[in-house]
This record gives structure tokens, C-alpha cells and sequence, in this order.
């Protein structure tokens, strides 16, 4: 069984932020890293889907010492693992799950006894089975921000004929900028205090909900790098203006909140904000998750340095032109914008680069640079994606190393026969 709180020794645990600095980093020495795991995967077939123990272990702890005491609650869209969802949950910091759909929450309610629906479902199959089901009624909170989700739900069942619904409210964390306009990702239509009251007020007076709970997820802070070498002036700007207006907005929505209901929690953060989120009096948690296996995406930020902890290896097939490889396969692009920080990396050998006008290909990827001119059919690349959940969605198992040997085949969502979205 996956364990990320045995006793390994300090080496690889930034327990104490103030030594932070002197802990061994062995994934800074690529010329040792990357080829360790190709040998300990050599006789895998590709994609081979490999998570370095030590780097897993690294982040998780690391998590914890960025949140600053406040715990944090798993993101599993960006894990899809439900060996490290569990082992996660297991070290002290940790502390339930942020589903992405309510049928994943309904799976994971058989074992886990916290979860939080991150988005607003409309999966009437789902409904009627949540429903049905006191004890995952009494385990899974789903979220709304529109009157016509809870009236969405008292079509499936009558609130008379089915158990209390635990609710949250999602308000939107976003900064909306005089001068550059709406900054941050388009959730919930209510932004102010008096919106966050009205619609509590709302929810507090249908029979058959429990209003348990506020989320407020600031991605323009939380999933925009601010260490990329390009633009990270305004960015920092931008970020730092949007901080200052969105705490003052959570604490005025919380106490407007609060006076009509109490709350079990105000969740808000994720990985690129661990260390704002933490010293933020009205959140009582954070919820974060690519943290734990660190996409490159999160390479680029000032704050913190994750651990590789999660890759992929594909095989040459093709040898195009003398400086040309190409891969079977390339990964995923992740969620946002079709730009380079949302696309999968090569990382080794160092200095590829994929085709401008080809990129990284479902099927194929041809790869250009002074390595690809030593590689061999047969050879394996190693990639890493942008962030953390979608490579879940096209293996069926991560090979769990320790070392220099697997040691364990940690099944994905898909390994285990769920596709959720």
C-alpha cells in the first residue's frame, strides 16, 4: 500500500519550512533522474506512467508546510488515483475531497466520508441515486449558485421524499478590473456579498437542503504561474491587486453568509496558492491537488518548487529526417487556453521540442532538436503534462518507483474501469 508518511529520513522532507533549502532535491540532476526511470520501467511497454516515490512524498509534505497550518482538501480531478487520493489523505494536513461529478463522489462515498462536488450537477441518474442513498446523502455536498439547480433536484425527488441535501454556494473569486476587465476563469454568476446573502437566504428557506458551505476558487492566482519570463510584471501586479480585493470580498461574503447560517467550511485556494490561501482568516480549509504529482505547469511559479513527481514515457518510432524523432503517442493537453503552458513537455532528453505545426499528437508526436539526432528506434522519451489529471485518462496504471525498481502498479480512474468526464 501506498505510504507517503513512513520514516525515510529527512532527506526528502521539508518538514520545517526554515530548511527547506537544504533539502535534497535529486530531481535537479536530470542527467540522473530521468534515465533511473527509464531504466527501473525498461520492461513496461509504452505509455509507461511512472510516479517516483520520494518526489510524491516531497510534495505532500511540502503542501502542507505552504498552507500554513489551515488543511487541505484533495482535489481529485487532478490526482485520478485512488491509491495516492488515499495515501494523501492519510498525512496529517490532509482532509476530504473535492470531487469533479457527482457519480465519481457516489463512488468515492462508498470508502470516504467527506466529499465536496466542486461543480453543479445536473446528472438526473446521478440525482436519483444520491437520493436513494442516506449514507451517501449524509457524505457528499453539492454545489449550487442558481435557483434552478435546487429546482432541478426537487424534480428528480419531492424534498419530502428524500433525505436533506447537503449544499454548498460557489461565488465567483474572480477580480474584475476597471481597467482590464474580467480577470480569472467565468464559474458562478453571484460576485458580491449581497448576492452570496440573497442567494443563502434562498437556500436556507427550501425545505429539503442544509446550506453547509461556501467555495471560492481564485484561479487567476492559484493557476496562473508568475515566474515564466514573460510578462511576470503585470502578472504580479494583476495577482497581487486581485489578492487584496478578494479578501476583503471573502470576509464581507462570509460574514453576510454567517448571519443567516453557519457554516461547516469556506474552501478556496489550490496549488499555486497555497501560501496566500493559508493566511486568509475566513477560509477554514484549501483545496489543492496537482500539487501532489506537479505538472509543469506549476514549475513556474516563485513561491514554491514541486517535485517531478509524475511523467510519462513514450516509445520512438520514426526517424522522419537526421534531426527528427518521433514518438508513438505525445499526451494530453490540459484544461485552459490552447497555449504552451497548457501542452504536454518533453523533458528527456533534454533540448526536444515539438513540431510548431504539429505539437503534441494523440497518435504521434515528432520531436526536433540536437538529442533527437541520438535517438534510436525503440528509444523512450519521457514527458511531463502541463497538469496532473489528465494523462489518468489514457493509461490505465502509474508504475510506482522507488529508487531504481518499481515497487507498486497504482491503478487509475481508468485502470479501474471509471471515466467520469
Amino acid at each position: 500500500m501506498l505510504d507517503l508518511i513512513a520514516d525515510r529520513g529527512a532527506a526528502t522532507t521539508p518538514a520545517d519550512p526554515r530548511i527547506r533549502t537544504t533539502v535534497r532535491r535529486p530531481w535537479e540532476h536530470p542527467h540522473h533522474w530521468w534515465p533511473r526511470l527509464t531504466e527501473a520501467t525498461a520492461h513496461l511497454p509504452a505509455p509507461v506512467g511512472a510516479i517516483d516515490l520520494d518526489a510524491l512524498r516531497y510534495n505532500a509534505l511540502d503542501m502542507v508546510v505552504r498552507a500554513g497550518g489551515l488543511p487541505i482538501r484533495v482535489a481529485t480531478k487532478s490526482v485520478r488515483v485512488r491509491s495516492v487520493i488515499d495515501a494523501a489523505l492519510k498525512v496529517p494536513g490532509y482532509q476530504g475531497l473535492l470531487a469533479f461529478t457527482l457519480p465519481e463522489a457516489l463512488w468515492l462515498a462508498e470508502e470516504h466520508d467527506d466529499i465536496v462536488v466542486a461543480y453543479p450537477s445536473v446528472d438526473r441518474a446521478a440525482l436519483t441515486r444520491l437520493v436513494a442513498d442516506e449514507q451517501a446523502a449524509a457524505r457528499i455536498t453539492l454545489m449550487v449558485d442558481d435557483p434552478a439547480h435546487l429546482d432541478l433536484i426537487d424534480a428528480v425527488a419531492a424534498p419530502g421524499s428524500r433525505p436533506r441535501l447537503r449544499v454548498a454556494i460557489d461565488l465567483d473569486a474572480s477580480w474584475r478590473s476597471a481597467a482590464l476587465g474580467h480577470i480569472g476563469v467565468r464559474r458562478s454568476p453571484l460576485f458580491s456579498a449581497d448576492d452570496a446573502a440573497r442567494f443563502a437566504r434562498a437556500v436556507a428557506e427550501r425545505p429539503g437542503f442544509r446550506l453547509v458551505g461556501v467555495q471560492m476558487y481564485e484561479a487567476q492566482i492559484a493557476g496562473q504561474p508568475d515566474d515564466t519570463g514573460s510578462g511576470d510584471g503585470l502578472i504580479r501586479v494583476v495577482q497581487e491587486r486581485s489578492r487584496r480585493e478578494l479578501r476583503e470580498r471573502r470576509t464581507r461574503i462570509f460574514e453576510a453568509v454567517r448571519a443567516i447560517v453557519p457554516l461547516e467550511f469556506v474552501t478556496g485556494g489550490g496549488t499555486g496558492s497555497l501560501e496566500y490561501s493559508g493566511s486568509d482568516p475566513v477560509l477554514t480549509e484549501i483545496t489543492a491537488g496537482s500539487g501532489l504529482l506537479a505538472g509543469h505547469l506549476f514549475d513556474d511559479y516563485r513561491a514554491f518548487r514541486p517535485a517531478p513527481a509524475a511523467a510519462i514515457a513514450f516509445d520512438v518510432v520514426r526517424r522522419p529526417a537526421d534531426d527528427i524523432a518521433t514518438v508513438m503517442g505525445g499526451g494530453w493537453i490540459a484544461s485552459g487556453p490552447p497555449v504552451a503552458s497548457r501542452q504536454p513537455q518533453p523533458v528527456w532528453p533534454t533540448g526536444l521540442r515539438t513540431m510548431p505545426r504539429e505539437g503534441a499528437g494523440e497518435v504521434q508526436s515528432p520531436l526536433r532538436g540536437e538529442a533527437a539526432r541520438t535517438l534510436r528506434i525503440g528509444d523512450r522519451v519521457w514527458w511531463r503534462h502541463a497538469k496532473s489529471g489528465e494523462a489518468a485518462e489514457r493509461i490505465d496504471a502509474y508504475h510506482l518507483v522507488d529508487g531504481d525498481r518499481v515497487i507498486d502498479e497504482l491503478r487509475t480512474y481508468r485502470g479501474e474501469r471509471k471515466a467520469f468526464l
